[in-house]
C-alpha cells in the first residue's frame, strides 16, 4: 500500500470521516471537500487520489447524523473572524466549512470588531433571524458580556486564539514559531535581523505579533544577542504593508542582514522591496516568512509552515463533538486543544550573510 495510505475499514467499524480521507490522501480537509464535490482549482491528480482514498474507507458523507443526533433547529455553525480578506482566515474557514459540510451543517461567516468598538455583546451578531447551533471565534477577544450572552443563547462555542475558563480553546505557540524562525537565520550567522511585524487586533486578549516578537527576542538572547527595537516595522499583514516596511528597514545605512516576516504575504512584500532596490535575496538579505502560504514554494520562501486549514477543521470537530454531547464536560472549562506543532521549511530565501556584512552587524 503505498505511503499516507491507510487500510480500508472494517464493515461495523466507526464511520470514516473527512479527516480520514484527507490523512489517507495526503492532503487537507479542505482540498477532500473540494474533490468530492467537483468544484474546480483541484489538480485532476490530486482528484483522483482523494477518490481512490475515499472508496478504499468507504466513505460517506452523513448530513443526518449530527441533526439526528443532537434535536437542533438550524443545523448552522458560525465562523467569527476579525476580516476575511486575509489567506490566514479564508483558510481556517476552509478547514472549518469542510468537517461541517461532512456533518451536515452549513456554515455562516460573520464579522467582529475588536470589543473597543461594539456596541453590544458579541451575541447581536446573530441578529433576530440568525439562529445557530455552535460558533467558532478566530482571534475575535470575548468579554465577559459576550460570554453571558453566548451563554445564556445555549450557543455552543470555540475558540481559536483566545483561553477563556469558558470553552475549549485552540491555543497556537506564537511564541515557538518566532523562536524558530530566527534560531534559523542564527545558526546561519545573522546577528543584524529586522522584523517586520503588524497591529495586533486585541493586544489585551491575545497578542500574535507580540509573541512571535518575544520568540525572536529569545532566540537571539540564546546567541548573546538582541533585537534592535529601531529595527522593528509594521507591516500590517498585508503585501503592501511588508513592500513597505521592508523598504523602511533596507534603506537604513546599517540595514539588516536577515528579514523575519511575521507573515508569508509580508515576506512576499519584503522580496519585492528588496528586488526593487537592486538586492539579491538571499545573497544580500535572508528572508523568512510565517505560514507557508501557496505563494511561498513557488518563490522559494523559507518560513515557519503552520497547519492553517486543520486548526479550522480542528476547532469545527470539536464543536460538532460538542453539539452531539461528545467530550463536553472534560472540554467546557477553556480546556487547551492540540494542533500540530509548527515546522520550519527552509528553501533558498535564507543563507549566511556575506562576510562583510557579518562583521559588521
Amino acid at each position: 500500500m503505498p505511503p499516507g495510505r491507510t487500510a480500508p475499514r472494517v464493515p461495523g467499524a466507526e464511520r470514516s470521516t473527512i479527516e480520514d480521507v484527507a490523512h489517507a490522501a495526503g492532503v487537507s480537509v479542505a482540498t477532500v471537500s473540494r474533490a468530492l464535490r467537483g468544484l474546480p482549482n483541484v489538480a485532476s491528480s490530486t482528484r483522483a487520489r482523494v477518490e481512490e482514498a475515499a472508496r478504499d474507507l468507504n466513505y460517506r458523507p452523513d448530513p443526518n447524523a449530527a441533526r439526528l443526533a443532537t434535536g437542533r433547529r438550524s443545523r448552522t455553525v458560525a465562523v467569527v473572524v476579525p476580516f476575511i480578506n486575509s489567506w490566514y482566515f479564508a483558510n481556517v474557514i476552509a478547514g472549518a466549512e469542510a468537517v461541517c459540510a461532512d456533518g451536515g451543517y452549513d456554515v455562516l461567516v460573520l464579522t467582529s470588531p475588536s470589543p473597543a468598538s461594539r456596541a453590544d455583546p458579541v451575541g447581536g451578531l446573530l441578529g433576530g433571524d440568525r439562529q445557530v447551533d455552535g460558533m467558532i471565534f478566530v482571534e475575535v477577544a470575548l468579554e465577559s458580556d459576550d460570554i453571558d450572552e453566548l451563554e445564556r443563547l445555549g450557543v455552543e462555542v470555540v475558540t481559536i486564539g483566545q483561553r477563556t475558563d469558558h470553552f475549549p480553546a485552540l491555543s497556537i505557540d506564537n511564541v515557538a514559531i518566532g523562536r524558530l524562525a530566527v534560531e534559523h537565520l542564527v545558526a546561519l550567522g545573522h546577528r543584524r535581523i529586522g522584523v517586520i511585524a503588524g497591529q495586533a487586533e486585541d493586544p489585551e486578549h491575545f497578542d500574535v505579533p507580540g509573541q512571535r516578537i518575544e520568540g525572536a527576542r529569545q532566540a537571539l538572547a540564546d546567541a548573546g544577542q538582541r533585537l534592535d527595537d529601531d529595527l522593528v516595522t509594521a507591516g500590517q499583514f498585508t503585501i503592501e504593508g511588508g513592500y513597505r516596511a521592508a523598504q523602511v528597514l533596507l534603506a537604513r545605512t546599517d540595514r539588516p542582514t536577515a528579514l523575519f516576516a511575521l507573515s508569508d504575504e509580508m515576506a512576499l512584500g519584503a522580496l519585492l522591496a528588496a528586488r526593487d532596490l537592486g538586492l539579491d535575496v538571499p545573497a544580500d538579505l535572508s528572508l523568512v516568512g510565517v505560514d507557508d502560504h501557496e505563494v511561498a514554494e513557488v518563490i522559494g520562501l523559507t518560513t515557519v509552515r503552520q497547519h492553517v486549514v486543520e486548526h479550522g477543521a480542528i476547532a469545527a470537530r470539536t464543536l460538532l463533538r460538542q453539539l452531539s454531547g461528545g467530550r463536553r464536560s472534560t472540554l467546557r472549562r477553556g480546556a487547551p486543544i492540540s494542533v500540530d506543532e509548527a515546522e520550519l521549511v527552509v528553501r533558498r530565501s535564507t543563507q549566511a550573510p556575506a562576510a562583510g556584512a557579518a562583521a559588521r552587524s
